[in-house]
């Protein structure tokens, strides 16, 4: 997947926080600590979701899902499959920032076990205005 394809639906699905450039994508996915999945077919990029890998922690740098692709489990898939791919390479937990405001995520990092454990006050600032992080976390299965 290319870089500006990741950009291009990254703008469609965030404005708080910003989205992430091309040249932030590529720099991304050259980084071998990165973990890199998507849904796609011959028409559209539908989702994708990116880790980053340090020790035996994993982040959960984004996740996003064109608007037309919503609701039809491409996110759920990507975060589960990927939480297995960082596990496989060492991964015991992971961690990830969620807007305060993005009610749809929360959701979904809920059910698949990621619960609060920090939150940083007014972290995300962009056009749309601001909002905190809530820091979430999940054991992984080894």
């Amino acid at each position: 997947m290319t870089p500006d394809a990741l950009a291009r639906l990254h703008a469609q699905c965030f404005m708080l926080p910003p989205p992430w450039s091309a040249a932030d994508f590529a720099q991304m996915l050259s980084d071998p600590a990165c973990v890199m999945l998507h849904r796609a077919d011959a028409e559209a990029l539908h989702a994708f979701v990116l880790f980053r890998l340090a020790a035996d922690e994993a982040e959960l740098l984004t996740l996003a899902t064109a608007p037309a692709a919503r609701r039809k489990g491409f996110a759920r898939a990507l975060v589960c499959d990927g939480l297995a791919a960082v596990a496989r390479r060492g991964a015991r937990q992971c961690f990830l920032e969620v807007a305060a405001t993005n009610i749809a995520a929360r959701g979904l990092y809920q059910t698949l076990g990621f619960a609060q454990v920090g939150q940083r006050k007014a972290y995300y600032r962009g056009a749309e205005g601001v909002a905190d992080a809530l820091v979430l976390k999940a054991k992984l299965s080894t």
